[in-house]
């Protein structure tokens, strides 16, 4: 299995258009920077389309198509770009849906009818390596359900942050336990065999 070569750029514009090169992995990606940090970002480029098809039409080769009679479908190396539907912004913000509230009629709670759907936009995402990693956030802080927890008060940018980090173990992982049927060779006593 071949993985996904994403390209080095210090923006998403560059990493699309003309990057140093493309890396499965950051000590790759490293070296191709000239030694410079690294981090792994998604990030939207281009213009909104106002439907998926003319999304499709204007990035053709660059992400999978599964329209019937236009199926393109990319290696796998070649798949750092993706399609996403994003809400429209209105006035400058995204406007969120007001929740649904129950009715009762003839003793059973029916939902008022769904409100119109928002309208949506289509924009395309890319995956690289960005060159710099100093300006993102660190992995290193605080994990989420801590900082949630603190009660501390958080901007936007420290949320997204955080959402967007690994998942990592609240303590390290224990030494697996040897199975039923599983030995210790005498010779290798570090490694484990299968006796059955």
């Amino acid at each position: 299995m071949s993985a996904i070569l994403y390209p080095v750029a210090a923006n998403a514009e560059a990493a699309l258009a003309a990057p140093l090169g493309r890396a499965a992995r950051e000590r790759e990606a490293r070296q191709l920077a000239g030694d410079q940090a690294v981090s792994f970002v998604t990030r939207p480029v281009g213009p909104d389309f106002a439907t998926r098809e003319a999304a499709l039409d204007a990035y053709a080769g660059k992400v999978e198509d599964d329209r019937p009679g236009r199926l393109v479908s990319l290696p796998p190396e070649d798949r750092f770009c993706r399609l996403a539907e994003l809400v429209a912004q209105v006035g400058g913000r995204r406007p969120v849906p007001p929740p649904a509230r129950p009715v009762l009629k003839d003793g059973r709670r029916w939902p008022t009818p769904p409100a119109p759907p928002v309208q949506t936009i289509w924009r395309l995402q890319i995956s690289f390596w960005k060159i710099g990693a100093a300006t993102e956030a660190a992995l290193e802080g605080l994990q989420a359900r801590k900082v949630r927890r603190a009660g501390a008060e958080a901007d936007r940018e420290t949320l997204n942050a955080l959402t967007r980090q690994p998942l990592r173990a609240l303590r390290p992982q224990q030494p697996l336990d040897i199975g039923l049927f599983e030995i210790r060779p005498p010779e290798a006593p570090h490694t484990v065999i299968a006796d059955e």
